[in-house]
């Protein structure tokens, strides 16, 4: 047993196989008990189901704190709410993807269920590399620092998201696969006259892979800003993304209320990337973690509310 005690990226194994069995059961609770068929799921019930996700995903900063102190737990919840609130821009694409592919709500579900589980893995494989490059390389967080920084002041001024269908991974596979018209059912992959072909719902799966995949260019290199610690970095991300499939449902028909959180993710990012060129420059270790959470909560907040003040009265928008 002495293997649960040894350290694994610089944290006890027996605190990763907690996490990851925890992760495990979610996953299993959500396919085996709660979603055993297609069905449309009610605004209502993704509430719930969303309320428990953050509830858990709070409440495991209690864990964090009881075994390895208040600094991280403080760090832990900061990135959480970091990783949830950049999540938010990857609803409205999400929403964006499915619009374009005419994928009904009944299925939809299933897309992002198996979306999850590449996800947790991708995300495995970037911290992983992000976290080796750190112990490697200590410069390489003024990369990060400056990326987001960058990052940031351009989504100030970016215009609103193309159709995500034209873009190169789409194009890629429609010129090198045999995809359907129409969809199958809950099926990824369906036969016409003895020969395989992908269903749109394949390829959502694959769209909204890639969207995960450029969002963590960003929120990974956010999470490394506020705590270098592989094990923070993942939970603090799997955590918040496991809630992102009942966010969809919850938040799909209000997305026009949130038109301007957009700004204050990019002064969220920009923040972050400052904080460790502020450090230095204040001759601190690194920013005071309440701080960092606290000026987060401000940022996300006031987005909220000029959003939900500037939209009062406007009628849905769909993609």
């Amino acid at each position: 047993m002495d293997y649960l005690l040894s350290d694994f990226m610089g944290t006890p194994t027996w605190m990763w196989l907690t996490f990851i069995s925890v992760v495990l059961a979610l996953l299993a609770a959500d396919l085996g008990l709660f979603h055993k068929s297609a069905k449309e799921i009610e605004v209502a019930e993704s509430l719930r189901i969303s309320a428990v996700y953050i509830a858990l995903g709070v409440s495991f900063s209690a864990f964090v704190g009881y075994q390895m102190g208040a600094p991280a737990a403080t760090a832990y919840l900061t990135a959480f709410v970091v990783e949830k609130s950049l999540s938010l821009d990857n609803v409205f694409v999400i929403a964006l993807i499915f619009s374009s592919l005419a994928i009904p709500r009944a299925l939809q579900h299933r897309v992002l269920f198996w979306g999850i589980l590449g996800v947790i893995v991708l995300r495995g494989i970037m911290i992983g590399l992000g976290a080796a490059l750190v112990a490697q390389y200590h410069w390489v967080l003024y990369v990060f620092a400056a990326f987001l920084i960058i990052t940031g002041i351009k989504m100030l001024f970016a215009k609103d998201s193309h159709d995500p269908a034209d873009n190169a991974v789409v194009r890629f596979l429609k010129a090198r696969m045999r995809l359907t018209e129409t969809l199958d059912g809950e099926k990824f992959f369906t036969k016409k006259n003895g020969v395989t072909f992908a269903t749109p719902l394949f390829l959502a799966l694959i769209m909204v892979e890639t969207a995960d995949l450029i969002f963590a260019v960003d929120s990974v290199p956010a999470v490394f800003a506020i705590t270098a610690d592989p094990f923070l970095v993942y939970t603090s991300n799997i955590f918040a993304i496991l809630g992102l499939r009942a966010l969809y449902f919850a938040l799909s028909a209000i997305l026009h209320r949130f038109a301007y959180l957009k700004y204050a993710l990019a002064i969220l990012l920009v923040f972050i990337g400052s904080k460790l060129f502020i450090a230095d420059l204040m001759g601190w270790d690194k920013f005071p973690a309440s701080l960092s959470l606290g000026v987060t909560f401000v940022i996300l907040a006031t987005g909220v509310a000029v959003s939900l003040w500037k939209t009062r009265g406007a009628p849905p928008a769909h993609p």
